[in-house]
């Protein structure tokens, strides 16, 4: 992680005014391959803003934003509009904008876990369903860089949990570097490398533990919320499946992944997660 050849895109004291506002200031971040780094802050703190420099999308008003020369990116906005009566199946949804031979898209979905609706229509998915396809649809060239905005809105807790584990995984099968937006401050801990947290500035950062115990996110969040997020970090190692069993999670020092399909006194042995 220390390599300078593994960064993929750096902003040093970047920030943007726009009509004589400043809408963020002072953010200096890298982002590595293999790396997550999740932005945080309230509605308003420049995270979105944040990520469209880092991606070239608004140029700095003051300080540098650099890119990987040539780099692959992929973005998933926060918002997207879509003509529900409009017939569109999964797979031409993964085409437009964009071009995909038969094998790049089966892979994506594979990767997401949606080869099943590779024929089914747009309009007739679930919403934890189409976040999958806006995630295949994103990895579906192979991106270097994966920007993710708020890719968790409307789910449930359970699928919350499911899609961060899914992007977990799109980042150790990619090898890719990803940015990701959230106001979600517990469930996202548990898979992020590193954290900003932004309000117009960047108040603190670190690792999760760092930012958890900083006072500067305990008066942007709250004490409580700060100490829950702490012992979430700690105790939350598992997943709530819709037949009621519970799957653990452990992950090694090389990012192994591995899972307790079935919490049961007879079936207690760590095996990898196919």
């Amino acid at each position: 992680m220390d390599n300078a050849k593994d960064i993929l895109v750096s902003l040093d004291n970047a920030g943007v005014c726009m009509s004589d506002k400043w809408l963020v200031r002072g953010v200096s971040l890298d982002v590595r391959r293999g790396e997550i780094v999740t932005l945080i802050g309230p509605n308003g703190s420049g995270k979105s803003t944040t990520a469209k420099m880092a991606l070239g999308v608004i140029n700095p008003s003051e300080g540098s934003a650099r890119c990987r020369r040539d780099i692959c990116v992929s973005y998933v906005p926060q918002k997207l509009s879509v003509d529900w009566t409009m017939p569109l199946t999964v797979k031409r949804f993964m085409t437009l904008t964009q071009t995909a031979n038969e094998s790049d898209i089966q892979r994506a979905l594979n990767l997401a876990g949606i080869e099943h609706l590779k024929k089914s229509q747009v309009r007739n998915l679930s919403g934890g369903e189409f976040q999958r396809v806006l995630l295949a649809r994103a990895v579906v060239n192979t991106p270097e860089l994966l920007v993710l905005d708020e890719p968790v809105q409307g789910l449930d807790f359970n699928g919350e949990i499911a899609l961060y584990r899914l992007i977990e995984g799109i980042r150790t099968e990619l090898n890719c570097g990803i940015i990701l937006i959230s106001h979600d401050l517990h469930v996202v801990m548990s898979s992020t490398n590193k954290v900003i947290c932004l309000n117009g500035h960047v108040c603190c950062s670190g690792d999760p533990e760092a930012v958890a115990s900083a006072p500067e996110f305990r008066a942007l969040f709250g004490d409580r919320a700060a100490d829950e997020l702490a012992f979430y970090r700690h105790s939350h190692d598992h997943e709530h499946l819709p037949d009621r069993t519970v799957k653990k999670f452990n992950y090694s020092e090389s990012g192994s992944h591995y899972a307790v399909e079935k919490t049961s006194p007879e079936n207690d042995k760590l095996k990898p997660n196919a």
